[in-house]
């Protein structure tokens, strides 16, 4: 008989650990197995993690495996996920499901494509710039070469660099390798399918995101793992794709917050992508407007080769901005949420037959509903934190578990009738365009509206037709979308993401106004640029006007460097969640001690324990330790952070750890 390890799929992290099982099938690395398990003898699934076992002489009976499945995962990936056990402190069966496919399989003959009805869009490239051909060049090199190796984009918008990806594949392609294209949205990815499956044909191109039903997941997925589909185009959840020879994983927009997964497991996509390609020694690329102040310190210390393309295609000239002031506005007696220029630039726009872009980083109509009386804001029973007034559903919703709750007559604490809504979001701005142009066609795309893949690809589709004048919208209209007929872009309160207290105010302030600046003037004519704010002077808004990151990064450079923030450091966040809330506090003070204990690391970088904003769970309580690791120091602090969990299981504590390397919502 031979002898197998396998992993449990058992929602415990008791049971986080190898068992060894008879193996009358022969089954191989990576097999998905089914077993028997407990006392109770339950059938569960397994993953095979080691064959060739030779059980100790001690045991007398040992359960076999009951039958095989016929997914059967790689070697690579195997590795990769004790990896991803290791980097995140999380269990084998967490790694192994981010790796496995979702829904189930269809009767043969009755697959769904999600991609069946796309015809493709062809573009007209005449000739690559110098600069796109210098990048392609480099690219193949390093392709041709079998080398591991990573490239940093930085790359104005509209400077084509789609067009590099894509001749960067097809070099990929004909070297009999496979490729990753991943967005930062789903809302992206009709247009990249549409450009790739024009190039490169509707059978080597798969799509996977966490859109598309349970079906057509399914099938996606088995077509990538059995080697028909040659380019996975997708979300984060992309970078799992089962690809084998994988020669390129690229990721568009690589400053997006959203490449890091707030649910556990707590992943970098960028991580993940270079463990997969160091296996196949193959190429990381990274693209971006405005690179991330991380990525391009890499870049800078040579951990990243550096790629600039500093001109647009075609050499259309990058946009004109403008910064307003709001506070003259108010000065001038307007009230608005428009300023005068705004206005103004809008209404001839639309004249010269050009479409116009607003943007705002707050969705709902109002961005609080408060009492006049005792001044206190309505807040979610469940999360604690302010409710949004959405208009259209005369409700007050949580943005952060997305609960909906009746408006009430009166204040819940004070009893007053005096109820007031405070802030504009994207639904507010949509209904006073509509008020200000009457005979426009005005359409808004954010969570609300984007509720599904065919809905983003209607609003999206028509804009990019001409048939939509107006289009408002949140962070999902400045993420790499190509209009060719956008003549204005207006900013309607920039000052929103600068006044988040989190490190990276300022970095994501310059993106999010470069990124959907650099919507404006794809065609043939100038685009102009109108962003209000209260505080016009702040760096990260004077730099983005002139297009000037080079000054944006050396200026915030020596801000982190002072303050020993990432790229300097690691925030390295452990969190524990219990029923009872003395537990989860008591657990979380004894972290504290136990970590400064083991490393000798001074309590000024260990910050105390304390609740976890905006987290209130049902009859449940989050208390965590912020842990902030020089440069070199962050394996060390994960080994004892891991080894503290295990203690904790050890003593059947009841509070459950979660660990989150640099996140983005803790601050």
């Amino acid at each position: 008989m031979n002898y197998v390890n396998v992993v449990i799929d058992n929602n415990s992290r008791h049971t986080d650990s190898y068992f060894t099982y008879g193996d009358p099938y022969g089954v191989s690395r990576g097999q998905v197995v089914n077993v028997t398990f407990g006392k109770g003898n339950k059938e569960k699934t397994a993953y095979v993690f080691e064959t060739g076992i030779e059980p100790a002489a001690s045991i007398k009976k040992l359960k076999s495996i009951s039958s095989v499945s016929d997914i059967c995962l790689t070697e690579e990936i195997m590795d990769t996920c004790i990896w991803m056990t290791r980097r995140y402190g999380i269990r084998h069966s967490d790694a192994v499901k981010c790796f496995m496919p979702y829904g189930k399989a269809t009767k043969p003959g009755k697959e769904k494509r999600p991609i069946n009805d796309v015809t493709g869009e062809m573009q007209n490239i005449d000739a690559l710039t110098e600069e796109q051909a210098a990048a392609v060049s480099e690219i193949s090199k390093a392709l041709e070469a079998g080398e591991q190796k990573n490239f940093l984009i930085h790359g104005v918008t509209g400077s084509g660099k789609t067009e590099v990806y894509m001749q960067s594949i097809a070099e990929a392609l004909r070297m009999g390798k496979t490729a990753i294209m991943l967005v930062p949205e789903i809302a992206l990815t009709k247009q990249v399918t549409d450009r790739f499956v024009a190039r490169f044909g509707k059978e080597k191109v798969a799509l996977l995101h966490s859109k598309l039903t349970g079906r057509e997941r399914f099938d996606e997925w088995m077509r990538v793992r059995s080697g028909e589909a040659r380019i996975v185009i997708g979300a984060r959840i992309g970078v799992f794709a089962p690809l084998e020879n994988i020669g390129l994983i690229i990721l568009d927009e690589e400053h997006e917050a959203t490449y890091k997964s707030d649910q556990t497991p707590k992943y970098e996509t960028v991580d993940v992508a270079l463990k997969r390609l160091m296996h196949y020694r193959g190429t990381l690329i990274l693209g971006s407007a405005t690179p991330s102040v991380v990525s391009y310190q890499r870049a800078k210390e040579g951990i990243y080769q550096l790629i600039e393309l500093k001109e647009r295609y075609n050499s259309v000239p990058l946009p004109l901005v403008s910064l307003v002031d709001m506070r003259e506005e108010l000065k001038a007696g307007n009230r608005t949420i428009f300023s005068d220029r705004l206005y103004r630039e809008m209404k001839s726009a639309l004249d010269d037959g050009t479409q116009v872009i607003l943007f705002l980083n707050r969705r709902g109509y109002s961005t609080s509903i408060l009492c006049k009386e005792c001044g206190e804001p309505l807040k979610c029973p469940e999360c604690g934190i302010t409710l949004t007034y959405h208009k259209s559903d005369n409700a007050a919703v949580c943005h952060y578990c997305g609960k909906k709750y009746p408006v009430p007559d009166e204040c819940p604490k004070c009893g007053s009738k005096y109820i007031k809504y405070i802030g504009t979001g994207t639904e507010k701005v949509e209904e006073y365009t509509k008020q200000l142009f009457p005979d426009r066609k005005v359409e808004r795309l954010d969570l609300d509206t984007a509720k599904n893949r065919g809905e983003i690809n209607r609003i999206i589709g028509g804009f990019s037709k001409g048939k939509t004048d107006i289009l408002i919208g949140t962070q999902l209209v400045a993420k790499g979308l190509d209009f060719k007929n956008v003549g204005l872009v207006g900013v309607v309160a920039a000052d929103v993401s600068l006044n988040i207290p989190d490190y990276r105010s300022t970095e994501r302030t310059f993106q999010l106004v470069t990124q959907v600046s650099g919507r404006a003037g794809r065609g043939d004519k100038v685009g102009r640029v109108i962003v209000q704010s209260y505080t016009p002077d702040n760096f990260a808004l004077t730099c983005a006007a002139a297009h000037d990151y080079a000054d944006f990064f050396a200026k915030e450079i020596k801000l982190r460097e002072y303050m020993n923030y990432p790229p300097f450091s690691d925030m390295i966040l452990a969190a524990f969640t219990d029923d009872d809330e003395q537990n989860a506090k008591k657990s979380a003070e004894r972290c504290r001690e136990y970590i400064i204990a083991k490393t000798g690391v001074g309590s000024d970088s260990i910050f105390e324990a304390r609740p976890s904003p905006n987290f209130k769970g049902e009859e449940s309580y989050r208390y965590q330790v912020l842990i902030k690791s020089r440069r070199g120091q962050r394996n060390k602090f994960m080994f004892y952070l891991v080894e503290f969990g295990d203690r904790l299981l050890e003593e059947k504590c009841s509070s459950i750890l979660t660990i989150d390397v640099n996140p983005y919502s803790s601050f």
